[in-house]
């Protein structure tokens, strides 16, 4: 059945899932705060400074007025920046007609609250005012997505009707979406990978190999899959789509901005300069700040991300760093449980 659905957030991947959208023949509306990408959009149906080379779909419409974007909408797709999450969905509360579902594609937690998106958008949109809220994540390159590269990723939500919806929504012959009902889980993989991603980038910058690569992915997975736990998650997620899928995606590929930034970072870089260099926003940055401050109110062992941590935010040389976290004290690999 076609839809009228609203994207939030006209960057690479908020311009990769309309494009999806559109093709799979929904009504689809784009709103962004520049006006001079929104008349791309519109006049040459390109988002160049995004996804260079890519011919979007004449049918997406983009909008300058949030009002207009999500008027008369079955569902609202937020792809905006973590940070930004919370103003622009009390803005769209200001605006919001009938009751469409909540969808965000968004990967991060917010900063100071240490609270996921869904949370923020619980908080903000008022039950009277919406259906219920769906996490979209998973391992995904809207790089690829946009070519029709094959993709599988997650729809969750705690009522399945809602997670079905979405599924219905995206499902294409290159675009395949499971349904999870674990919305902490699929959130917190989300999130956290990008701080390992860093770590992965930083390693690959330092001159490491393929087995610094494989430790620190695998241990990067128990530090998710720990802090997870801690705060409600189902264990199994993480080794599914969202868990150990959106973390092998973001460890490996040139594609990820937080692997890029992790590699200069290793080449020597400072943070200020690899942000100024990367002209986009670096999730892992500033979830790693967070990861860091809700592991510790939660006393859960976090060791890979306070290394990061202490080379984003307290300056520590990077070499120095990695050769710290080998010289830990050793531990048993096995145990869920174990720090």
């Amino acid at each position: 059945m076609k839809q009228k659905i609203a994207v939030l957030g006209p960057g690479s991947w908020g311009t990769a899932l309309a494009q999806v959208l559109a093709e799979n023949g929904h009504d689809v509306s784009m709103w962004g705060h520049n006006p001079a990408q929104i008349d791309e959009i519109n006049t040459y149906h390109t988002n160049r400074h995004y996804l260079p080379n890519i011919k979007i779909p004449e049918s997406i419409v983009g909008y300058k007025e949030l009002k207009a974007a999500i008027a008369g909408v079955d569902a609202i797709l937020f792809v905006v920046p973590t940070k930004a999450i919370r103003s622009v969905a009390q803005e769209v509360t200001k605006h919001i007609a009938g009751n469409p579902y909540i969808i965000h594609a968004s990967k991060g937690l917010e900063q100071g609250t240490h609270k996921r998106i869904s949370e923020v958008l619980t908080e903000e949109i008022p039950e009277d005012k919406r259906k219920e809220i769906v996490v979209l994540s998973g391992p995904s390159h809207a790089e690829e997505v946009a070519v029709h590269d094959i993709t599988t990723i997650t729809a969750a939500s705690e009522v399945e009707e809602a997670a079905k919806y979405v599924q219905d929504l995206f499902m294409n012959d290159y675009f395949r979406i499971y349904t999870n009902h674990d919305v902490i889980g699929v959130e917190t993989g989300a999130a956290l990978k990008n701080i390992i991603a860093i770590g992965a980038g930083a390693i690959a910058g330092l001159g490491f190999g393929d087995d610094a690569k494989a430790a620190i992915m695998t241990r990067g997975l128990a530090e998710i899959s720990r802090l997870g736990v801690a705060m409600g998650a189902d264990p199994l997620t993480f080794i599914g789509l969202s868990g150990v899928g959106d973390l092998i995606v973001t460890c490996t590929s040139v594609h990820s901005r937080n692997w890029r930034a992790g590699n200069l970072l290793g080449k020597g870089k400072n943070l200020d300069e690899v942000l100024d260099n990367m002209g986009m926003i670096v999730e892992g940055v500033a979830t790693t700040k967070a990861a860091m401050e809700l592991a510790e109110s939660l006393n859960v062992d976090m060791p890979i991300t306070a290394t990061i941590y202490s080379v984003l935010y307290e300056g520590k040389d990077i070499q120095q760093a990695a050769r710290d976290i080998m010289l830990r004290d050793g531990k048993v690999e096995n145990e869920f449980s174990q720090k």
